[in-house]
């Protein structure tokens, strides 16, 4: 849903940052790269430290750059299939690296078990999410929508995870991660049906 709503305000927002960026000579490529790594870095070091609330804002910071490099390409004219491809597979890898954080210090140090096999639930499901449009997509039918895509799931993951390191209380953390499983399975199944519609109509 936010990838509908909220993308015409973001471009709005960053569109002077993406436009002095351009003027330095950086490529959005360049961009995609140094925030996918920004994003990996951050969930991979602070989460399974515990540290919830400092990875949080770290990871949130190199996040935006998933914005302003499609900004970027956007004004410049450089929107092209190997940049979405690019953007495509490294946002499943900035993913990874969340949940797999989580993972890691729910069943590591966090002595947390439920949660993180909650957070592995997340991981497997949501790429679960995005084979299911890619793997349309090549075979020629649309596939996208859902109540679960990719930004509404980031955006609940990390501020819920954000403020259990400050003043949540764990539980609240376990309910959104179990509603995230049920929400991307729910997901893979209208995404199914979306394509099986399809193809029954062909």
């Amino acid at each position: 849903m936010l990838n509908r709503y909220a993308r015409g305000t973001f471009t709005r927002v960053f569109g002077p940052l993406a436009r002095l960026l351009l003027r330095l000579g950086i490529h959005p490529d360049l961009v995609t790269v140094v925030g996918t790594l920004g994003v990996v870095v951050g969930a991979l070091w602070f989460y399974p430290r515990g540290e919830l609330w400092w990875g949080t804002l770290f990871i949130t910071a190199f996040v935006f750059a998933d914005l302003v490099d499609g900004t970027m390409a956007r004004i410049s004219g450089r929107a092209s299939p190997w940049g979405a491809y690019l953007d495509s597979t490294l946002d499943r890898l900035g993913d990874a690296a969340v949940f797999g954080g989580l993972v890691l210090w729910f069943l590591g140090p966090g002595g947390r078990p439920v949660d993180g096999y909650l957070a592995l639930a997340c991981l497997v499901l949501g790429f679960l999410v995005s084979y299911a449009k890619a793997r349309a997509e090549s075979l020629g039918w649309r596939c996208e929508g859902g109540i679960a895509e990719r930004a509404d799931r980031l955006v609940a993951v990390l501020v819920t995870t954000g403020f259990t390191g400050l003043f949540l209380p764990g539980w609240v953390l376990t309910v959104v991660l179990a509603l995230l499983a049920l929400a991307s399975l729910v997901t893979i199944v209208q995404r199914m049906g979306m394509v099986r519609r399809q193809a029954l109509a062909a």
